[in-house]
């Protein structure tokens, strides 16, 4: 037993297992079932660490514990939106909570931000390691600004094609590779000796893991002078949002080549830095 219901009965690892297949049969990514399950068993194991049953007015006392650790208001709704998923899995609606009211940033702190030429200084350092496969992952990901989890789809047929249907979170959406990534790809595939399939991979011919992408790109920080906490895949997807929009300015289109559903995702990708605010205020001159 996991945790005493009120009244409820218990919730057990029965549930939580049969949770899982929900989410799999609801086509969730694996880093999202992973995450969801995360959080789910933090509850839990919150609730019987304190002796507590599951209800509504325990979760809300779990919820402030949680800001009581300084956790980021974003960061604590993502955790109650798995445990309300987990809830309304089933059936005890009742125990679901609110999220905490998080009020529209106006800018965005750029430290974390991975700079043009911080990503032009870690390619350079892949070339000089003759870490060929990196260099051209981290190309790939910038140029198209797909997911490191949507790299399986990078194929050899799609790279002779010039573009790459992914299947990502229940949509199909097509991305266009540039002419001069594809001409790339083909010259790695061909030194490799790949003849079809997917083209980032490991020596055993599976897929590269977001985890074997992650540690290769951490290990590149030190000799690029690139500070590790901006040296993640996610930013290279960061970066190519930034700079697509700076070209085409329609938050729509990039909505649809990043693969969002709501534009409101989008647009935290594009929230100016606190410099650039800063210099919006300073043109309206209203100090005399």
């Amino acid at each position: 037993m996991i945790g005493e219901g009120t009244g409820k009965g218990a919730l057990t690892q029965e549930k939580i297992m049969g949770y899982e297949c929900y989410l799999q049969e609801n086509e969730k990514s694996a880093g999202t079932i992973i995450k969801y399950l995360h959080d789910v068993r933090a509850l839990l194991s919150w609730l019987e660490e304190k002796g507590k049953g599951t209800s509504k007015e325990n979760v809300l006392l779990w919820r402030t514990y949680l800001q009581e650790q300084s956790l980021t208001p974003r960061t604590i709704n993502a955790k109650l939106s798995a445990v309300n998923s987990f809830f309304r899995y089933i059936g005890w609606e009742d125990c679901r909570v609110r999220f905490l009211k998080v009020q529209r940033r106006l800018f965005r702190n750029s430290e974390k931000d991975l700079t043009c030429a911080e990503y032009e200084r870690l390619l350079k350092t892949a070339q000089e390691q003759g870490r060929e496969r990196l260099c051209l992952l981290m190309e790939t990901i910038c140029a198209t600004g797909i997911r490191v989890s949507e790299l399986r789809f990078i194929t050899l047929e799609a790279v002779q094609t010039g573009q790459v249907e992914i299947t990502s979170k229940g949509k199909v959406r097509t991305i266009l590779l540039p002419g001069k990534l594809c001409r790339k790809l083909k010259k790695y595939a061909r030194t490799q000796e790949i003849k079809s399939g997917v083209i980032f991979r490991t020596r055993t011919g599976r897929p590269i893991s977001r985890r074997q992408v992650w540690a290769e790109m951490k290990n590149l920080c030190k000799a690029a002078g690139v500070d590790a906490s901006k040296v993640f895949p996610h930013n290279l997807r960061h970066l190519f949002a930034t700079l697509f929009y700076k070209v085409c300015r329609d938050i729509v289109k990039l909505a649809d080549v990043l693969g969002h559903s709501s534009i409101e995702t989008t647009r935290i990708y594009l929230i100016s830095t606190g410099a650039e605010h800063r210099k919006l205020i300073e043109r309206l001159r209203l100090v005399q």
